[in-house]
């Protein structure tokens, strides 16, 4: 199992590419896998044949543990540089000569089953840089990370150990009903993973499937959204006229030079990262009671996969990338997300996202704004309308124009309804005016 990020301890082998038997390809995908940032495909380390797999799909098991054993061309298994138990899913069984108390060993006992590890050691380090997820889990629910056993390298704690925790009655000091102020419904401070889900029967006929790795994630990451920010969206429609004449005198040329197709979004991306500019908030996180303006503009643009499922690939620096710069940025991110070639650093550290449902036909819609930023962008259909246009002359005509709805959803804690609609008229006339 690969290290896919610093913060990333765990991942679930998801599927098997090849089986037993199969001849692999140095570099050729194998298997994938799922983490709490992104899917990705891992090649194989080595040309040969896949002897033994160890670790079967669904199956969560830390970094570095061992999950197959390939036969190299010249008939030598390749050994393992770190020897790390696979499976995380339960404790490892008691040694025979010892007496066993119950029926099975829960995977993270309670709190007081462990001694606390003393201040500043190495393995309360590990444990307490848990990642992201975890930590906030943990905060809301009031839980000392060094206070638990993981299953995670030296005993990190992961998702599931926490999840398991809570499961068993650990306690949520922090999050307990009645330390809430009156008027809070009871779920305020209970991660939102930890909520028990309503169930139904099916129905005769009915086709019940799992839900996937990508989709409990996204499941999880838009109620965290929904839960944290106060979300208000806005509405405009822009005259992208001049915008598509631009398009048309250029795009011949520009996929010559390139090998690329010139879209709509490069301009949009531009034209966005200088109203971010000229308005901080929109590209600022909240942090505590303190409002972070971030001075990088990264823009997450987010990418529909196939058959099922969404992510969002981040364009560091998008402030300074040109027109051409943008458009591969923008295509090579897009590609590796429906290819499984994304890295964890890849989706992480967005400040600002477009999405795009006019791809599909919509004209407008009310996105959710992701955690860790303030806003984000909806794009609707372009598409040519009837306008009414008012001459120098003060006389009104009907003119063809190429428009789209835009909307901004934005987070009300920290951006007031006057800040959103003065970025989003600035957007207006930035488009309207270009060239």
């Amino acid at each position: 199992m690969p290290q896919m990020g610093e913060s990333i301890a765990e991942g679930t082998l998801s599927r098997w590419l090849k089986k037993v038997g199969d001849e692999v390809k140095r570099d050729e995908p194998i298997f994938e896998i799922s983490t709490d940032k992104v899917d990705a495909e891992i090649p194989a380390p080595s040309a040969g044949v896949l002897a033994e797999i160890i670790v079967h799909e669904g199956t969560t098991v830390p970094v570095n543990a061992v999950v197959a054993r390939i036969e190299t061309e010249k008939g030598a298994a390749i050994a393992p540089a770190v020897a790390v138990p696979a499976p995380t899913a339960t404790a490892p069984a008691p040694a025979a000569s010892a007496p066993v108390a119950t029926a099975s060993v829960p995977s993270v006992p309670a709190a007081p089953a462990r001694p606390a590890a003393a201040p500043n050691s190495f393995e309360e380090r590990i444990r307490t840089k848990s990642s992201p997820l975890v930590r906030r889990m943990a905060a809301e629910a009031g839980v000392d990370l060094a206070t638990l056993t993981g299953s995670g390298i030296a005993g990190r704690v992961t998702k599931r150990d926490f999840e398991a925790y809570l499961g068993q009655g650990g306690a949520r000091t922090a999050a307990a009903p009645s330390a809430m102020p009156s008027g809070l419904p009871a779920t305020m401070g209970v991660p939102m993973s930890a909520h028990a889900e309503p169930t139904f029967n099916a129905w005769p006929g009915d086709q019940v499937e799992p839900m996937s790795k990508i989709r409990r994630l996204t499941a999880d990451h838009m109620r965290q959204a929904k839960q944290v920010a106060a979300h208000v969206t806005s509405f405009f429609e822009i005259d992208l006229t001049r915008v598509a004449r631009m398009r048309t005198q250029m795009k011949a040329e520009f996929e010559a030079e390139t090998g690329q197709k010139l879209t709509f979004l490069p301009f949009i991306i531009r034209a966005t990262v200088e109203c971010l500019r000229r308005h901080p908030v929109m590209n600022a996180t909240v942090s505590g009671t303190d409002v972070i303006l971030r001075k990088r503009y990264n823009v997450g643009i987010a990418v529909a996969l196939e058959p099922t499922g969404l992510i969002v690939p981040v364009i560091k620096d998008a402030d300074g990338l040109n027109l051409t710069g943008l458009t591969r940025t923008t295509n090579d991110l897009a590609h590796r997300a429906r290819s499984k070639k994304l890295s964890p650093i890849d989706v992480q550290d967005a400040t600002f996202t477009i999405t795009n449902p006019g791809v599909f036909g919509s004209l407008m819609g009310t996105p959710i704004i992701p955690v860790g930023t303030t806003a984000i962008l909806g794009l609707g259909a372009i598409e040519k309308r009837p306008k009414v246009i008012t001459g120098a002359d003060g006389e009104d005509t009907i003119a063809i124009r190429t428009c789209a709805y835009f909307s901004c959803s934005f987070d009300h804690r920290v951006v007031d309804g006057a800040d959103a609609d003065r970025f989003m008229a600035d957007l207006k006339q930035t488009l309207e005016s270009v060239g």
